[in-house]
């Protein structure tokens, strides 16, 4: 415990004097640390999800395939595991990361992949489906809490767009858990000053609450309960001090500076913050990963910032405190085509939409770091070995979080609801 004490002391020295850690927005980092010194638990845990929409390439990242490779493999921090020359700090940090590349999930349109692997269910038009974020939301969040349960983050487009931006539903878990959207990481949670004094707007408030509550009771409606609910959620934040974790401002120019420039970084850094602040989930969204034509190019011009500031944000969780109890995850809705030929605008490595062998990886909160779970065949275009569908990936991520996936609840209609099927098992070999 003594020598566990003293590294953890010269670490969180290295990143103080580098500028990386600064004063804790909400003043927990002092006493999280010491817990995280000491091996005590002492907070909830929470997830930071990296949703790369649009269809990230396993070839040209986690899983080169040995047959018609477009880029180099290197070794990472773990014998035997190679990943994509682009990423050498995320292959320095191997040891933490739990590497899935058996990913296979079937559903290669966009919006219906995306809300498969946010749901663990192809969309029906009949029923709609909480998002793990929204589970997280309802499970691990406080109802009380004076910030969201959720929070969704923009993080940009980088490329080819790919259809709407995603954004989780929490369907028949009820509006008080459904995200709130970041369009901006620099400028936080807008329109939430008041036009008018505050003793003012807090009277105006107090009667419209009044009189739309009445109304409500009067005739129930689902669209009443979510204006309530999101009104409601704005009061609260309007008055909450820990508005002040949505401020990167606050963070030292060394800090910001570390996590670059970028609106993605900007969003890693901002979703620190907020779980550093008790804030459950929060998705960042990449989009723009739609690599028709070839994903080479493209993967080698985002990875010189997402290698750097992903890794970064492993790190700046550890010497917080907070690496075991925060799940970090990195997903997309499906991967990219294999070498299917020789030529042709979907048939080349990393071209089209592909379901049937991809890769995603997790990390914190208990995984077991340098892992590999699946194997795929030499082109990369079969799972020889321990496939991974949507559900169980969900129910995996619901593990750490200490969810139980299978949990019933009822919807308005009275119709008993569990979020993912009796079959949904996590990865045992993840932890």
């Amino acid at each position: 415990m003594a020598f566990q004490q003293a590294v953890f002391r010269r670490d969180f020295m290295k990143l103080t004097a580098a500028g990386v850690i600064g004063v804790s927005p909400s003043g927990w980092l002092l006493p999280r640390a010491a817990y995280a010194a000491e091996g005590k638990v002492g907070r909830p845990r929470a997830c930071i999800m990296l949703h790369m929409q649009g269809g990230v390439s396993q070839h040209h990242t986690f899983t080169v395939p040995e047959s018609k490779a477009e880029n180099s493999q290197i070794d990472t921090a773990v014998a035997g595991v190679k990943f994509c020359e682009y990423f050498p700090k995320l292959g320095a940090r191997m040891k933490d990361i739990c590497l899935i590349r058996g990913m296979s999930t079937g559903n290669s349109v966009h919006e219906r992949a995306r809300i498969l692997m946010h749901t663990g269910y192809n969309p029906n038009g009949t029923v709609a489906y909480p998002s793990v974020g929204n589970v997280a939301a309802c499970e691990v969040g406080l109802l009380d809490a004076e910030l969201p349960n959720f929070v969704s983050v923009y993080a940009g487009s980088d490329g080819l767009g790919s259809g709407p931006l995603h954004r989780s539903v929490p369907a028949y878990l009820g509006p008080k858990f459904a995200p709130v959207p970041v369009n901006d990481p620099a400028k936080g949670i807008e329109n939430l000053k008041t036009a008018i004094g505050t003793n003012e707007f807090d009277e105006t408030a107090k009667l419209l609450a009044e009189f739309e509550g009445h109304a409500q009771a009067a005739r129930p409606s689902a669209a009443g309960s979510t204006h309530l609910a999101n009104y409601k959620k704005a009061l609260q934040l309007l008055h909450s001090d820990k508005m002040k974790a949505f401020d990167l401002d606050a963070e030292p120019l060394r800090t910001r500076d570390a996590y670059g420039k970028t609106q993605f970084g900007k969003s890693l850094l901002l979703a620190r913050r907020l779980v550093e602040v008790g804030v459950p989930f929060i998705e960042v969204t990449l989009d723009g990963w739609d690599d028709h034509g070839g994903a080479a190019k493209n993967i080698k011009r985002r990875a010189e910032y997402l290698d750097p500031t992903i890794s970064l944000l492993i790190d700046d969780l550890k010497i917080r405190g907070l690496f075991d109890s925060t799940l970090i995850v990195f997903m997309s809705e499906f991967g990219r085509t294999p070498q299917l030929a020789d030529s042709g605008y979907n048939q080349t490595l990393g071209a089209g939409h592909y379901a049937k062998a991809w890769t995603t990886w997790m990390a914190g909160c208990g995984v077991r770091g340098g892992t590999v779970i699946g194997k795929v065949d030499a082109k990369g275009g079969e799972v020889i070995d321990h496939p991974v569908n949507a559900q169980d990936f969900l129910a995996t991520i619901c593990h750490a979080l200490k969810i139980d996936c299978h949990k019933e609840y009822m919807s308005k209609e009275g119709r008993p609801m569990t979020f993912l099927g009796t079959k949904a098992e996590p990865v045992k070999e993840a932890f």
